[in-house]
């Protein structure tokens, strides 16, 4: 069990592509480029996510650096705090469609479901990914052990005048599906 303590920050793609440039100038270390595949379990009355809960299966297709492993993952409320931080539980999967079988023999449905494309650098103590997700657009998100290193390196980046979005991507999406009548299943890239 860990606590995950990360910011992220909406941005852009001139933002975007300029900051592998920025992470390299800071020491940063280039891991993976990936297309992730997000799917969020929940009851049939949505008990985990109007607590603010999460339980997520992640697959990965690969681009280019490091594989990455699929994961199945909790996440425990907000906790308190400028930054988002909750309690996380995670552990590798060897067959996502075979957990997927599980949770759903379980009783467990698929809430919502989207795409990410992802870059993963790691600065310091520190992860930072470069984030595009369909009709949300880009964002830059840091996750490290405590908020002054998030923050620190959100300072080193240049990011320090840019607002942190507080909403977790599965908030974002269920708000725009709502906003256009859509269900927040299958989002994907065209």
């Amino acid at each position: 069990m860990a606590l995950e303590v990360e910011a992220k920050f909406r941005s852009d793609p001139v933002l975007n592509s300029d900051m592998p440039r920025r992470l390299a100038g800071a020491g940063g270390r280039f891991l993976r480029r990936v297309l992730e595949i997000n799917r969020i379990f929940d009851s049939p009355g949505r008990d985990l996510l109007s607590r603010g809960c999460g339980l997520r299966i992640r697959a990965y297709r690969q681009v280019e650096g490091d594989p990455a492993p699929a994961t199945l993952t909790y996440k425990g409320p907000r906790q308190a705090g400028p930054l988002k931080s909750r309690r996380e539980i995670e552990t590798g999967l060897d067959d996502p469609a075979a957990a997927a079988g599980i949770l759903a023999a379980l009783g467990f449905v698929e809430a919502v479901s989207f795409q990410k494309r992802r870059a993963s650098w790691v600065l310091g103590n520190c992860t930072v990914e470069l984030d595009e997700v369909p009709y949300l657009g880009h964002f830059i998100e840091i996750e490290g052990p405590d908020e002054p290193s998030v923050l620190a390196t959100g300072d080193a980046l240049g990011l320090a005048g840019i607002p942190v979005e507080p909403r977790s991507y599965v908030a974002l999406l269920a708000e725009w599906c709502r906003q256009h009548d859509r269900p927040p299943v299958g989002i994907a890239f065209e």
